[in-house]
């Protein structure tokens, strides 16, 4: 049996209960597709991928020089650190990411900005990318 793929849709700012609540899945669909992939019976297990799409407020997730406070935690890094234990890429929508402040550093030169603060591990990528996750058996979420 093929399960759809899930795609989570992230919209929210990053201090909205939303964009945890999205961590949260990502987090805990990540460990499920991880202890099946390591189950005995595995075999008939197709390798879950989890797609990942910031769009709109969620951009500001990946800004590199946002701070949090000391008494929150740090989604920006939390996502990052879910991201390199799965060998994730986070796209983020490349229009919606410049009008808010974030950019990388091809689309700072291109664009005669005077710096870059993406964060590590977030990539700037236009709609079409959304538009391909989207193709085929797709199970959208949306935060």
């Amino acid at each position: 049996m093929t399960l759809s793929t899930p795609l989570l849709l992230i919209t929210a700012d990053p201090s909205h209960p939303l964009a945890y609540m999205a961590l949260r899945y990502a987090r805990a669909y990540l460990q499920n597709a991880s202890l099946a992939d390591n189950a005995p019976n595995s075999a008939d297990h197709e390798n879950s991928v989890l797609n990942i799409f910031f769009y709109a407020d969620a951009a500001h997730t990946a800004n590199r020089l946002r701070w949090q406070s000391a008494d929150q935690s740090n989604i920006t890094q939390e996502w990052q650190a879910m991201a390199a234990q799965y060998n994730l890429v986070l796209p983020v929508c490349v229009s919606t990411a410049l009008s808010r402040g974030i950019s990388d550093t091809d689309n700072s030169s291109r664009h005669q900005l005077e710096t870059e603060n993406l964060a590590t591990g977030f990539k700037l990528v236009g709609l079409s990318e959304l538009a391909m996750m989207m193709q085929g058996d797709c199970r959208l979420l949306q935060f």
